[in-house]
């Protein structure tokens, strides 16, 4: 099952990765540093609502292992009304956001306009993307993982054909990579959703329309994205921090983090992929209550994962030079990126951990432990230690982000061994 998803997650980054080769080529840093800060406004924007696509496939894959057709048809209908509805919203809202995103970013005097322009034109993907957040995660739950891969390929394409035209057709900047951006999700989500209602013909029964109606249908979805909705909140503070603190070290820092934080988007949606397949697998034994088969996906998951993290060291620290001089001819930008690549070799290796727990807590619903523990390491790991290292600069930046992976590793694994062992998962008869 892993392949498909890791396959789709690698290809996600190549939104940010074309963006980035695209204006890299401009001559300036300019306008990379505005991708840079457009890009990390709208992560942090989109995936606070990325508990779509999380507590979709928990709740579906628990509901498909119950065998409950009913209740797979009506998570995949709520969760698409939701991501649209705040989609709309964030449409709706979006001078208040901009200003106040831009004003906490605090990009130069040059990048601002641009990085304004960028994120004026991007707001527009929201509903989009968020409607394709939920198709993706009821995708993972049905254990349908082709479907985000062709979703993923799609957007991609079209985010690639669409780029190239905007910037050296119509002689666009960063402006014309956001719209190429927003038109490449939509016609992606299209394409979901016809995968999605062909896929739907494997279920049995139907879901009134009038049930979508009641505020009380959505409360199991509710209750579960209320903890994901901190927990994600709290990561991409991290990035947007990330992302902030290297802007206030100069533009040529900004877009060689920029350039790096594409590296490390490869290693997360790579991993991420395995981690989909034990959210669906472990959320389907779960709903069974199959204690066997359960740690049977956990095992052999987190070994062929740990397979893949080591592979992805080796292509970094072999190709990891030649990848950053595809993306940018700056020699400034060039010459910073590899200052810092060490720090995302090593990273693979360090992130394989939470990764894998991630897709556990995400399959049993168990996601009040993964916000508490979230808190924990940020609040006691991340930002103490980046406030001790501020001497070393973006190598105080790149150590707080590795010790964050490792102490999610460990809190994640106390509060596995927790479960397992008091029968909070498992009756010990099972």
């Amino acid at each position: 099952m892993a392949w498909p998803p890791m396959v789709s997650n690698i290809t996600t980054p190549f939104l940010g990765l074309v963006d980035t080769a695209v204006v890299g080529h401009l001559g300036t840093a300019t306008h990379l540093g505005a991708v840079a800060i457009g890009a990390s406004i709208f992560s942090f924007l989109f995936w606070a609502f990325g508990f779509l696509r999380m507590g979709s496939t928990g709740l579906t894959a628990q509901a498909l292992g119950q065998g409950d057709d009913r209740r797979v048809r009506e998570l995949l209908l709520q969760s698409i009304l939701m991501g649209v509805l705040v989609g709309l919203m964030l449409i709706l809202f979006r001078a208040p956001l901009i200003d106040f995103a831009i004003h906490l970013m605090a990009p130069s005097a040059d990048v601002e306009p641009w990085a304004r322009l960028y994120c004026e034109a991007r707001i527009f993907s929201a509903p989009a993307v968020l409607a394709g957040y939920a198709l993706m995660g009821w995708f993972f739950g049905v254990q349908y993982s082709k479907g985000p891969l062709w979703m993923l390929l799609v957007i991609n394409l079209a985010n690639m054909v669409l780029d190239y035209f905007a910037v050296y057709g119509l002689g666009m900047a960063s402006d014309g990579v956001a719209w190429a951006t927003v038109f490449a999700h939509y016609i992606g989500v299209t394409v979901a959703g016809v995968l999605a209602w062909h896929k739907l013909k494997g279920f049995t029964g139907h879901v009134p329309l009038k049930a979508l109606a009641k505020w009380r249908e959505y409360m199991a979805l509710v209750q579960v994205n209320r903890y994901l909705f901190v927990r994600t909140i709290l990561l991409l503070c991290v990035m947007l921090f990330f992302t902030a603190q290297g802007a206030r070290q100069g533009d040529s820092i900004l877009a060689a983090n920029a350039v790096l934080l594409t590296f490390l988007m490869i290693i997360s949606n790579a991993l991420d992929g395995f981690a989909f397949s034990v959210e669906a697998l472990c959320g389907e034994y779960y709903g069974r209550k199959d204690k066997a088969n359960f740690r049977k996906v956990i095992r052999l998951s987190t070994y062929w994962a740990l397979l893949a993290a080591m592979g992805l060291m080796l292509i970094f620290w072999v190709f990891g030079n030649q990848i950053i001089h595809l993306l940018t001819n700056v020699q400034s930008v060039r010459a910073d990126a590899a200052l810092y690549l060490p720090w995302l070799i090593c990273l693979p290796l360090l992130g394989i951990w939470s990764y894998m727990l991630d897709g556990v807590f995400i399959g049993t619903t168990s996601v009040k432990q993964m916000q508490n523990t979230m808190i924990l390491c940020v609040a006691g790991v991340f930002f103490p230690v980046w406030f001790i290292t501020q001497d070393l600069g973006n190598h105080g930046l790149w150590l707080s982000q590795a010790l964050l992976f490792i102490a999610r590793a460990i809190t994640l694994y106390w509060c596995y061994l927790h479960n397992m062992k008091q029968g909070v998962w498992f009756s010990h008869s099972d």
